[in-house]
């Protein structure tokens, strides 16, 4: 039995949407082993390694590249170390559900940062109305006022919001400054995870690392579940995805994570997850649609 392309892309638009879920569950596990800074060396150190192998075998990266480094770097710092970090320590602080449900908000960021560093995209009413709905959403995650609420809590939302800013921002500098280079996305992901490593490798401290392996569970959910699946394999899928499907539709794979994460936190995991937080999720996924469908009907 033969499988069009277009349905082989659609299993890997739901295997994305389903592990980009998954990791903040992995990233818990993970934290009770390990430092935050630590996840992110071992998820972007085995996320790394599959996308440069299948990046030469596709002969796709050139010494001649190198000099935009400086543009690799910085997309290395906010779409891989901010990011992966500010996620890492926010979901260690947070139930994992709750932290996915705010990871729902980075196409939100990345809409608000086009909307004020590209002048090609105006701010206009409903987007503003969006923007509202979403960090109302992330309030209710967050509970800043709430007084039965520890500061772990707030802190913790505050480093979710801090990982969604910073990708969200680094899609700006993408159009920018990467988009008119016209490399292919498989070499640009492949500097940009290498440029992440250099820096991860400046800034870990890596006391300590190798605790991760005192237990199979958190071990294989760094190695595998968030490196090898949810970086390397993820990103190659997305690739197919765009190719096959379209980018409008792959960056449609964001609204899956949020509620994936939520459906593993409260069922698998065994977190409280309250009703309030069902609908703030449901709150930042509105708000994105709102701001999404308010640039489709500008264009």
């Amino acid at each position: 039995m033969s499988f069009s392309k277009n349905t082989i892309a659609w299993v890997a638009f739901a295997f994305v949407g389903m592990v980009w879920g998954s990791n903040f569950v992995f990233m818990k596990l993970a934290s009770d082993y390990i430092t935050p800074m630590q996840i992110v060396f071992w998820r972007v150190l085995f996320g790394f390694v599959p996308i440069a192998f299948f990046a030469c075998a596709k002969k796709t990266l050139s010494l001649s590249h190198l000099k935009h480094g400086h543009h690799f770097l910085t997309m290395g710092l906010l779409a891989t170390v901010v990011y992966y970090f500010g996620f890492a320590k926010g979901t260690s602080l947070l139930s994992s559900g709750i932290a996915g449900a705010i990871s729902g908000a980075i196409p939100l960021f990345s809409i608000i940062a086009a909307a004020l560093f590209l002048t090609e995209e105006a701010i206009t009413k409903w987007k503003l109305i969006g923007s509202a709905l979403g960090f109302i959403g992330i309030l209710i995650l967050a509970r800043p006022f709430s007084a039965n609420v520890d500061s772990e809590t707030t802190l913790g939302a505050s480093y979710m919001v801090m990982g969604a800013m910073s990708v969200g921002f680094s899609f700006v500098y993408a159009k920018r400054f990467i988009s008119p280079l016209k490399l292919s996305s498989l070499a640009l992901t492949t500097y940009q995870l290498g440029a992440g490593l250099i820096i991860l490798f400046f800034v870990t401290d890596f006391e300590g690392i190798g605790a991760i392996t005192e237990s199979i569970l958190p071990s294989a959910a760094t190695i595998f579940g968030l490196g090898l699946l949810g970086t390397g394999m993820a990103y190659l899928c997305y690739y197919f995805i765009i190719e096959n499907l379209g980018a409008l539709t792959a960056s449609s794979v964001t609204y899956i994570p949020p509620v994936i994460a939520l459906a593993i936190g409260g069922l698998v995991m065994g977190e409280v997850i309250e009703t309030r937080d069902y609908v703030a999720t449901g709150l930042i996924l509105l708000a994105v649609s709102v701001v999404a469908f308010a640039g489709k009907a500008k264009s």
